[in-house]
């Protein structure tokens, strides 16, 4: 199947469409039920864990990816400022931190108000955008996490652009 097949059948609920891409990309996914789906995704510093949910009283696809980063509660006041500095940045989506489970997630949203439907490519560049933002910041977090550094310091060691590979 081709995205090309996937557009001209789209289905009704968003979530169907993220699983067809799904199977078109041979990303590994897991449906948890009609509204939910969650796609395993290898990436550069850690594996991604994107979750699609439709959410049909706001008519809207909410999207959050977690990854492998577990805050120790002496350094959430500086996760903290990082993800405040972070999301000035942000053009698409934002990152939180969940309190209860002292983790970092990217989250975003496809409001899908009055009957508009989802295309692949909206999903495609949703999930662009999260594996973007978090292959971007996460050395940040693993600075700020295991190294101790500031947000600052973090911020102006992720913000460094290279070019070429070593």
């Amino acid at each position: 199947m081709s995205l090309i097949d996937i557009e001209a059948e789209a289905p009704a609920n968003p979530v169907d469409l993220v699983e067809q891409l799904a199977a078109v990309h041979d990303w590994a996914f897991e449906r948890s039920d009609d509204d939910e789906i969650t796609l395993s995704l290898a990436c550069r510093w850690t594996d991604c864990h994107v979750s699609f949910q439709w959410m049909d009283e706001l008519e809207a696809l909410h999207v959050a990816c977690a990854f492998d980063l577990k805050v120790p509660d002496g350094r959430r006041a500086e996760v903290l400022k990082l993800l405040a500095m972070i999301n000035e940045q942000m053009w698409l989506g934002h990152f939180d931190l969940w309190s209860q489970e002292g983790v970092v997630m990217f989250r975003h949203a496809l409001v899908l108000a009055g009957g508009a439907t989802a295309s692949d490519r909206q999903c495609e560049a949703i999930v662009d955008a999260a594996i973007d933002a978090v292959e971007r910041y996460y050395p940040a977090f693993q600075f700020v996490v295991w190294a101790g550094k500031t947000a600052r310091e973090a911020m102006d060691t992720a913000l460094f652009d290279t070019v070429g590979e070593a």
